[in-house]
């Protein structure tokens, strides 16, 4: 049979080829130290699923104006990811001031990058250290902005002009330095607006083993460090007066919620998740990676074992792990941010324990015949796939909670009895029927390390809920205040594809909402905050406007978009109203340093019926709050915190809470 002519050929033109929803890039599961050991070296290795984004260098010159928001002012040149890597939301800068040079940025477009799933993982590359600090920085903003249903934005630049803010500027990306330092230390600089990591040598004497003395450790090869620091900045960027040092929750909660964060991303990893309960037999309460923190750097700065563990730790004396005894009286004596810190995590993880169990119950009968007891030896490898399946849901679905969490709680001062409300709150919004007991876990968990909120009676569902505004407040008040806003609220629904629009709108509308707010609605905010704010009369320290009346901010709005299990959906738009009052921190001293003490509200409006559901915040007229942060800051236990937030440490300091307080834990351990 003769071939067909080729003048008798028909070209046809070829489909278009998808964009790839994610980029997928190699990296630690934990840090490199597992990877040189037997038993952990195949599960180390893991694939990060990144979101696509298009290489950079071949979107110049092109129209994007049809596929990008017109509205984003100099955002179209730098649309893409370019080699650093340097992306939307992040941006990869490895300078070394200790060897005092640049390494070459990795470039992830590269074709043959790209055909092996990003570079080897190694300790060696510095292009393979850019690139896991960039996997796990985007993963975590992923979480962050699937659980919150919105951009997610870092603190702004603050330009301040004779001691007053007069702008603040929209900060596109976060700044990423792998190798900031040679220091066993890691942390968010606010002032920067970067990560910066450090590295250092192991201590010579190690009796684990597990590093060759002298040998360099670098933090940003740990997943656990680079999302706790990313934790830090995202936080920053939803609630910036959290790191102030006016409660001993404070810093701990900061502390605490980036520890919860890396803790649960490890269950994302299916083939760690699987091996590490295939080595505990499904008991996840037992000792295992999954619930510890930065094992490598714990051990290189001599630790028995990792820096952090959710459930247990190594007793010094015999060498061997043992399971925590909840202790309900640690919370109150436990001051130092990493100790107190650890009390909330081991909460969060406790309860996470307890929601697993209760979902892989039915799973053990099955496997022991109804005894509940399982026969000695291996487990079968089809439950140890179903045990996975359900640790992995109940973690993401803990962790969905714990983000979703933070609109509802105070603009100020937050506490671990907010934080616990906040969850049953913002979780009974989204999901009304609680069958698998998440809730009450929660609260179990909190009850058993003595957290609960200083104003409810009972720890039962209905108390630990913020009261719903329609249940106190008048409702001819509450429509006429959510129809005067609706012409402002409505302007978040609109869609936007650019992150810096968004932080244009929300800012543009915060003005909006301070002007109408201060012409028109002092008395039914007043009305609806009773004591939250001041919004006339005098009040010691608080500062008033040309109109002698007292001053306060429009300190964030927010919106959130989110979908529960049952298809019920929420819109909501979130306002921040805080006020700031300048005391002295000793009232018989009136020379004695001045302290700022801040109170205000979270408002929390529904954008389909316009209504105001909840009013969550901290009194500026507290005369009880007063004297606890007074107590507080005079503490000779907080003498560095006072320090730092009084500007008696040196300036580099002062200006970096984030370093000192991890510095400040090591050294204290």
């Amino acid at each position: 049979m003769k071939p067909p002519r080729q003048d008798n050929w028909i070209r046809t033109k070829s489909e278009p080829v998808p964009k790839p929803p994610f980029r997928r890039l190699r990296g630690y599961a934990f840090d490199p130290s597992l990877s040189v050991q037997l038993e952990t070296a195949l599960v180390n290795e893991v694939i990060f699923r990144i979101p696509w984004e298009e290489d950079g260098e071949k979107l110049k010159g092109k129209d994007l104006s049809q596929e990008f928001d017109f509205e984003d002012e100099g955002g179209l040149a730098e649309k893409g990811l370019f080699p650093g890597p340097v992306g939307e939301y992040v941006e990869v800068v490895d300078y070394d001031p200790a060897s005092g040079c640049f390494y070459a940025p990795v470039n992830l477009n590269s074709p043959l990058v790209l055909a092996q799933d990003g570079l080897a993982p190694t300790e060696g590359n510095p292009q393979f250290h850019q690139q896991m600090a960039y996997a796990v920085a985007m993963t975590t903003i992923q979480n962050f902005e699937r659980s919150l249903g919105r951009f997610a934005l870092w603190a702004p630049h603050r330009i301040e002009q004779n001691g007053r803010i007069i702008e603040d500027k929209f900060v596109r990306r976060l700044r990423i330095y792998p190798h900031a330092m040679r220091e066993a230390n890691a942390y968010y600089s606010p002032a920067k607006k970067a990560l910066l990591f450090g590295y250092f040598p192991a201590r010579s004497k190690l009796e684990h083993g597990d590093h060759v003395p002298g040998g360099l450790v670098f933090t940003c090869l740990s997943h656990d460090i680079i999302a706790h620091e990313t934790t830090h900045a995202l936080l920053d960027g939803m609630h910036r007066r959290y790191i102030e040092p006016t409660h001993p929750d404070s810093r701990a909660f900061h502390e605490a919620f980036a520890g919860i964060v890396a803790l649960f991303q490890h269950f994302s990893f299916s083939e760690v998740l699987r091996h590490q309960i295939s080595k505990t037999r499904g008991d996840l309460a037992s000792e295992n990676l999954l619930g510890q923190l930065a094992q490598q750097f714990g051990k290189a700065i001599g630790h028995y074992g990792a820096l952090r563990d959710a459930i247990g730790q190594i007793d010094k004396a015999t060498k061997k792990w043992k399971l925590y005894d909840p202790d309900p009286e640690a919370y109150e004596r436990a001051l130092e941010p990493h100790d107190r810190g650890a009390i909330l995590v081991a909460a969060v993880f406790d309860a996470f324990l307890s929601i697993y169990r209760n979902r892989v119950a039915d799973l053990f009968r099955f496997a022991s015949g109804g005894t509940g007891v399982l026969q000695e030896g291996a487990l079968h490898p089809d439950l140890i796939n179903r045990l996975a399946i359900e640790a992995s849901k109940s973690s993401q679905h803990l962790l969905n909670m714990c983000i979703r969490a933070l609109d509802y709680c105070p603009p100020v001062e937050i506490t671990f009895g907010d934080f616990l409300r906040a969850l049953i709150t913002s979780d009974s919004d989204l999901v009304r029927d609680d069958d698998l007991g998440y809730r009450i876990a929660i609260i179990e968990a909190f009850r058993r390390r003595g957290i609960y909120p200083r104003d409810v009676r009972t720890l039962s569902l209905d108390s630990l809920r913020w009261p719903l505004v329609r249940d106190s407040a008048d409702f001819s008040r509450i429509r006429n205040f959510a129809s005067k806003l609706k012409s402002y609220l409505s302007t978040l629904k609109e869609y936007t594809t650019s992150r810096a629009v968004y932080f244009k709108r929300t800012k543009d509308l915060a003005e909006k909402l301070h002007s109408f707010i201060d012409n028109d609605l002092r008395e039914d905010i007043e009305y609806f905050a009773p004591h939250f704010l001041v919004l006339f009369g005098q009040l010691e320290g608080l500062d008033t406007n040309e109109k002698q009346l007292p001053k306060f901010e429009v300190h964030a709005v927010r919106l959130a978009q989110r979908v529960g299990p049952d298809g019920d959906s929420l819109n909501h738009a979130i306002i921040s109203l805080t006020q700031k009052r300048k005391l002295p921190l000793d009232p018989k001293n009136p020379d004695s340093p001045q302290m700022p003490f801040r109170g205000g509200c979270t408002l929390i409006f529904n954008l389909d019926s316009l209504t105001l559901q909840y009013v969550i915040g901290k009194k500026i007229d507290c005369d009880q709050r007063l004297e606890r942060q007074r107590r507080f800051m005079s503490d000779e236990l907080s003498l560095s915190v006072r320090a730092t937030y009084f500007g008696d440490l040196p300036k580099m300091e002062a200006e970096e809470p984030y370093a000192l307080l991890h510095r400040s834990g090591q050294e204290g351990r």
